[in-house]
């Protein structure tokens, strides 16, 4: 099968190599997808550059790609979820990626039954972005009744957090420009703010949880906004103890991330709240949770900007890497 493959770790960059590689070996506990797509992430960008290699070390060669959809061609004798034929979809396993080839062996628990209303390139699009926001809830221990806000929730992250959000009972707060408020609304905001106008720590209080999408420079005025005792969840800022302690990491890594994210914690110290960072795992109940909340005639939000082949790898990767997608940009795999 063909396969795109990282030789090794490159902090400016390094292009990936396609090659003939055998077929996976299929393991009990697995089964075997025919990949029809595959999205790229900045994830992807991120593996390459060695800037996940204390939370994940991959051993190389590397077959890469995080996120995919395809149909099962075989299952491991252990395996009771799935039938050959089956369209599936979800997040490769954080130990054993490989979205960018012909074929992957993946554990029957990262998979679920992909929508029948979406094609194999939407659904591919889907799984890192419903998992964050299924597990970042999670995290937050949220209760219907209380109050989030997700900051920049206009982007792909925004259109699944929000109405997964509202489902589970939120009352949903976003800011981000004018121009998408009607289509924020409809996924279920019920407060939005147009940044240009105003800003959001101006006008919120008291918030039970947040959602943090942008990072170190917004940091402080989210603890700001976030009531005494609240819990904040980043995407974009540094990994700390707690996280490190949630994934079961060695005592070495546990000091480590504790340093590393220190300033964080002192942040959220303050005011009793606490702070997590989040690092995507597979989990194929949480998606299926994903096709009871969305159906036909409320569905799946997907935007897909540029849709290419595996030959064309490295272009993929060097578009999202230069931030130039408007939507997922997705490699078609199978015919």
């Amino acid at each position: 099968m063909k396969a795109a493959i990282l030789t090794h770790y490159d902090k400016n960059g390094t292009n990936l190599e396609i090659r003939d590689v055998p077929l996976p070996v299929l393991e009990d506990d697995e089964v075997l997808v025919r990949v029809k797509a595959a999205a790229v992430n900045p994830l992807d960008n991120m593996i390459i550059h060695g800037e996940v290699k204390l939370i994940v070390p991959y051993k190389m060669p590397l077959i890469m790609g995080n996120e995919f959809s395809g149909i099962v061609e075989k299952t491991g004798k252990n395996t009771t979820r799935f039938k050959v034929g089956d369209k599936v979809y979800g997040r490769m396993p954080l130990k054993k990626i490989g979205a960018f080839a012909q074929y992957a062996a993946i554990e029957e628990s990262a998979l679920a039954l992909m929508p029948d209303y979406l094609s194999f390139e939407e659904a591919a699009s889907i799984p890192l972005t419903a998992l964050t926001a299924m597990q970042a809830f999670e995290i937050m221990q949220v209760k219907s009744g209380e109050s989030i806000f997700i900051s920049g929730g206009t982007g792909s992250l925004g259109a699944m957090a929000i109405p997964i959000a509202k489902s589970l009972g939120l009352h949903v707060y976003t800011n981000g420009s004018k121009e998408n408020e009607e289509r924020v609304r409809k996924l279920g905001a019920e407060r939005f703010i147009d940044y240009k106008k105003e800003n959001y720590v101006d006008v919120l209080t008291n918030v039970d949880h947040v959602l943090d999408t942008l990072g170190d420079r917004e940091l402080p005025n989210e603890f700001k906004v976030l009531k005494k005792g609240g819990n904040l969840v980043s995407l974009r800022g540094l990994p700390n103890g707690r996280f490190a302690k949630r994934n079961k990491m060695s005592m070495f890594k546990q000091i480590l991330f504790q340093i590393a994210g220190r300033k964080y914690d002192k942040m959220a110290a303050k005011n009793k709240q606490t702070y997590d960072f989040i690092f995507v795992h597979e989990d194929g109940k949480q998606l299926d949770r994903i096709n009871q909340i969305f159906n036909k005639t409320h569905p799946i939000e997907t935007s897909i900007d540029t849709i290419f082949s595996l030959d064309q790898i490295n272009e993929a990767l060097s578009k999202v890497r230069n931030g130039k997608s408007k939507g997922k940009t997705i490699i078609k795999i199978g015919e």
